[in-house]
């Protein structure tokens, strides 16, 4: 964990450095009601609205994190935006019960986004008819209500593309969450022009060739930016906690790739942002 940050540092030395303005950004997806934050919640809020955040959409991962969700949300009201969704992680033998519970909590939220949900055989196919099933069923959530998807998926890719084509009239559209493939797999996502890319610190590391990838097939309007916060911290705190306070190096990383200023980097995903969550 990185949790002795100089208020300013991650933003003001990063614009410093670069020459830029400090610009505002939309943390697409942050899991900011992690027990990783509770210590010291108030100084990582500090540090995103210094950096420029004006917004944290923060996903949910299964039924307990609904209380969770609502606990940040009610101590910074209109700064952190509430998700509702079963992650596939969380898919196990009794997910249909936890399905009808977590559906009948819709009306009881202000939920910007079903999410996060989606397919991942990574690790396992333990539960894979089960995952493809609550996948489905969330999927038609977002159809019933008109709420934006935010989908996880690893290893993957076929079978969840199968079900996003299904629906694909009737969804609002929504975000890719995460995305770290080739030009061929964006390509193929692009497709679905209600939807965007999700690109978070991996773009940033060392060895990545993703910032260019995506410079070379996917117009800058379709990608909004994420931190998957605390995982995925981009360089130069890679392997630290992440937060918010560090999308200004992404903003970097794409600006270089796509041959922009920062400030119109910044502009434009955030114009998306708000589009695909209706914020």
């Amino acid at each position: 964990m990185n949790n002795n940050i100089a208020l300013s540092s991650p933003a003001l030395s990063l614009w410093g450095r670069t020459g830029g303005e400090a610009v505002s950004f939309i943390d697409t997806h942050t899991h900011i009601d992690g027990e990783e934050f509770k210590d010291d919640l108030d100084e990582v809020i500090a540090r995103a609205k210094e950096a420029g955040a004006i917004q944290l959409l923060c996903p949910g991962i299964n039924y307990d994190s609904i209380a969770t969700m609502k606990a940040v949300c009610e101590r910074f009201p209109d700064f952190i935006r509430p998700m509702l969704g079963l992650h596939p992680e969380d898919v196990k033998e009794d997910y249909k019960e936890v399905l009808d519970k977590m559906h009948q909590e819709i009306p009881n939220g202000n939920y910007i986004a079903i999410g996060e949900v989606g397919l991942d055989y990574y690790w396992s196919r333990e539960f894979e008819k089960e995952q493809l099933d609550a996948f489905e069923q969330q999927v038609q959530w977002s159809v019933e209500t008109q709420l934006p998807l935010m989908i996880h998926c690893r290893k993957a890719q076929n079978e969840m593309v199968k079900i996003i084509r299904r629906y694909e009239k009737e969804l609002p559209g929504g975000v890719f969450h995460c995305f770290t493939g080739n030009q061929h797999e964006a390509t193929e996502l692009l497709q679905f022009d209600k939807f965007v890319l999700g690109i978070g610190g991996v773009s940033t590391f060392k060895k990545s060739h993703l910032a260019e990838d995506l410079a070379t097939v996917v117009p800058l309007e379709r990608i909004v930016l994420e931190t998957d916060a605390p995982y995925m911290a981009p360089a130069p705190h890679r392997g630290k906690r992440n937060e918010s306070s560090f999308i200004p190096f992404i903003i970097e990383k794409l600006a270089l790739a796509y041959g922009t200023s920062n400030e119109a980097l910044a502009d434009i995903t955030t114009v998306t942002a708000k589009r695909v969550f209706h914020i």
